[in-house]
């Protein structure tokens, strides 16, 4: 799809990325088309985790309570992200927590950013949805770990591969390289 790309998603507190923390970062790092790294780390938000996100995600506080904060984990993340294009479903969101975080470091993150709901609606202009649940289901998907970063990460990894033998490499490429270069860094 592209030289080098990182399918990443986050489990947080929340929606607002000022306010609520990640709990669990996930990425799988390709590169020349060949799974180079997987990483996954749960994050000590250092606030609570609501009720309503425990049973949507299955992270307690217990869990998030006994990780490494963020300012640990950066170091890994930045090794993984190097050099490459941050692949997200809905990338905004993903982007939006991990540039406030590690804000909060004193650091600045400057990436390049693909989003895999903008891509499936240019692969796919007919279907009616391009949520992961759609995806999923038109695709005939599947996960144990919906909700948990790496099951997500996982399902864009097995979406990806759908696509290139579905519509053909050269198209998917195509496809990923018109976003790219549709949008500016975003830093």
């Amino acid at each position: 799809m592209l030289p080098s790309y990182v399918l990443l998603d986050l489990e947080t507190t929340g929606i607002d990325p000022v306010h609520d923390r990640i709990t669990e970062i996930a990425a799988i790092r390709v590169d020349d088309g060949a799974v180079t790294r997987r990483w996954e780390s749960l994050v000590n938000p250092g606030q609570l985790i609501s009720p309503f996100i425990q049973k949507l995600t299955g992270i307690t506080n217990a869990m998030a309570g006994s990780a490494p904060d963020f300012q640990r984990v950066l170091p890994d993340l930045l090794a993984v992200l190097d050099g490459a294009v941050l692949v997200a479903h809905n990338v905004r969101f993903d982007h939006g927590f991990l540039k406030h975080a590690i804000a909060r470091t004193g650091t600045t993150l400057r990436v390049d950013t693909l989003c895999t709901v903008r891509l499936s609606r240019r692969l796919y202009p007919r279907a009616s949805g391009h949520g992961l649940d759609a995806i999923m289901r038109r695709h005939g998907l599947s996960t144990t770990a919906r909700h948990r970063a790496m099951g997500d990460v996982e399902l864009l990894h097995a979406w990806l591969r759908v696509a290139r033998d579905d519509l053909g490499a050269q198209t998917l490429q195509t496809a990923a390289q018109a976003l790219l270069r549709s949008t500016s860094r975003e830093d």
